[in-house]
């Protein structure tokens, strides 16, 4: 299992039960304001039963969210649904059947999270997240984004890890291995999350 794939699966905490909504939006009552994509009941399941899709899925992958540009060459996928100290998290990972130490391995992961206090660049380095953490990182621009980023170590892997608030309560990130890296301008330009998911 991918050492990314394996720390996500880790960090799943057990889920609320399938009788309650999983992911409230985060301006819940404020019809003025969009809400986060909420994980669709198949994919909590999934993520509770860490179920691999192969091959992986496509530019639906998650409820909410549209990618115009996806690197090919992925073999398997898994989406991950958490959620823990008033944050959810909702996200994919594409990978192929290389070793996570190889450096052609291929890996992206696109994560929603929704966390009502997100409004500004700089409170990602305070985000209660327990993977991909914003300690370290330096603003740049990426796909016409102001975003935060660093190289990738650890659980992460190699690669690029970028961040940012896409709108109030809604952050967005992005992991690409090495390989992807040439093609992360166009990856987060591509990643849409329309008003109402």
């Amino acid at each position: 299992m991918k050492m990314l794939h394996k720390a996500l699966a880790l960090s799943v905490l057990p889920l609320v039960s399938a009788t309650v909504v999983v992911a409230a939006p985060a301006h819940a009552g404020r019809a003025d304001q969009p809400s986060c994509p909420t994980p669709t009941k198949a994919d909590v399941d999934r993520s509770e039963a860490t179920k691999h899709d192969d091959p992986p899925r496509g530019a639906n992958a998650l409820k909410g969210v549209r990618f115009t540009h996806l690197p090919k060459g992925f073999t398997t996928g898994q989406v991950t649904v958490n959620k823990r100290r008033g944050v959810t998290e909702y996200s994919y990972q594409w990978y192929d059947d290389r070793s996570e130490i190889d450096r052609k391995h291929r890996s992206l992961w696109v994560r929603v999270v929704c966390w009502p206090k997100a409004r500004t660049l700089s409170q990602l380095k305070a985000a209660p997240l327990d993977l991909g953490t914003f300690s370290a990182t330096e603003a740049a621009k990426i796909g016409g984004r102001k975003v935060l980023t660093k190289e990738g170590d650890g659980a992460l892997g190699h690669g690029r890890y970028v961040g940012w608030v896409e709108r109030e309560g809604v952050i967005v990130t992005v992991m690409a291995s090495e390989p992807l890296v040439p093609q992360l301008d166009k990856i987060v330009k591509g990643i849409r999350l329309p008003e109402t998911p």
